[in-house]
């Protein structure tokens, strides 16, 4: 408060004929200036008395809402007495102010109807959360299946794809994205080379770590941590674009223009996703074994050209293949999550950091998911 700011003052008077009392308030009633006065008035509003009342709104210097609703609840605690309340010296800002105020504030809503039952408590989250699901399902289908047919750029036109839109979100997703795979790559393959051979050594078998390796990257850890890095770094991103453009409506003219918003906006991405995660995933085994040869060679002393003859015997082209076949399924799982997760936001930012966290959670999970199916079918085929 400034120094020539007053507080809010109410002070309670006779008036002049003697029949009726007049309320003078001055200083400032806005609401960090009113604290001092609300003791007067819940005092004025409880005291009893006959004939008129005016309150004399003349020496106030600055009204806001929280200050005309006091004035408000003092007229209407008067009138419920059964008094006459009239406002005199008030400037039109403030008399309308006052004016447009309900009498009393409006009491919660009670609840409605009988309570729900025991059944339909424990059941009704399980039902919306089958109906969520079963929304998703179509969304996604939605979505895988115009990218099947096609880009289709213009309702009701033939297919079509933007090569330039594809190259840019390559660079985006893919390239851009090597530096923290390399590193991640690299330094798993580290870790589980030193475990691996600190374990091996009691059996004097530490040659053996290329195998653990050698497999475990190219047949699982590989693609997987890829596939997670991506969901976490562009799937996020996917979503996050896409809700942006949902919430300043710019989907909703691309319809009305002519476009088909999957083809222009969801289609460049899926491409791009099915064409880089594959190749990321090569980046990551090639860094993930040049890390263990790293690790090996320093703490167990098998050379370089050990470990590559050893990778050689361990591994054969099913184990590069059983991990690059599930490379574009595990792309395209994230960007449909990621789209369908973007063209659910609303009109919020609440709603965008909502949509983008599930879109990373439901992308992950549907990741680890598809891994664990392949992992029973390669099981069950012997590959």
């Amino acid at each position: 408060m400034t120094a020539d700011t007053r507080a809010a003052e109410m002070a309670a008077e006779q008036t002049s004929g003697g029949d009726g009392e007049r309320f003078v308030a001055r200083g400032d009633w806005r609401n960090h200036s009113i604290t001092s006065v609300l003791p007067t008035l819940e005092g004025l509003e409880t005291s009893t008395g006959r004939g008129r009342i005016e309150i004399d709104l003349s020496g106030v210097d600055a009204m806001d809402t929280a200050g005309a609703w006091l004035i408000r609840r003092l007229i209407t605690a008067k009138q419920t007495q059964g008094r006459d309340v009239a406002l005199v010296g008030a400037t039109s800002n403030i008399d309308e102010l006052i004016a447009v105020l309900p009498e009393r504030a409006p009491a919660p809503a009670a609840p409605t109807g009988p309570r729900p039952s025991l059944f339909e408590r424990t059941f009704t989250p399980v039902g919306r959360i089958v109906t969520d699901v079963a929304g998703d399902l179509v969304a996604a289908m939605h979505i895988l299946g115009s990218a099947v047919r096609g880009a289709q750029m213009k309702f009701g036109k033939g297919g079509g794809i933007s090569p330039a839109s594809v190259v840019n979100q390559i660079d985006h997703m893919g390239v851009r994205a090597v530096p923290i795979i390399a590193l991640m790559s690299f330094l798993i393959g580290a870790i589980i080379a030193q475990q691996g051979a600190f374990q091996l050594r009691y059996f004097g078998a530490e040659i053996f770590v290329v195998d653990l390796v050698g497999i475990l990257q190219l047949r699982e850890v590989g693609v997987l941590l890829t596939a997670i890095m991506i969901a976490g770094r562009s799937g996020s991103a996917i979503t996050a674009e896409i809700g942006s453009m949902k919430m300043r409506e710019e989907i909703d003219a691309l319809t009305v223009i002519g476009l088909n918003p999957v083809g222009v906006l969801i289609f460049p991405r899926l491409v791009a996703l099915t064409i880089i995660l594959p190749l990321l995933t090569i980046i990551a085994n090639f860094a993930a074994l040049y890390g263990a040869a790293v690790v090996t060679w320093t703490y167990s002393g098998i050379t370089f050209e050990t470990f590559l003859a050893r990778l050689h015997q361990a591994v054969d082209h099913t184990s590069v293949a059983s991990g690059m076949i599930k490379a574009p399924f595990m792309a395209l799982a994230i960007g449909i999550v990621a789209a369908v997760e973007g063209m659910k936001v609303g009109g919020s930012a609440e709603s965008l950091g909502k949509h983008v966290t599930a879109s990373v959670v439901k992308s992950i999970f549907a990741v680890i998911v598809m891994d664990s199916f392949f992992a029973i079918f390669y099981s069950a085929i012997d590959f």
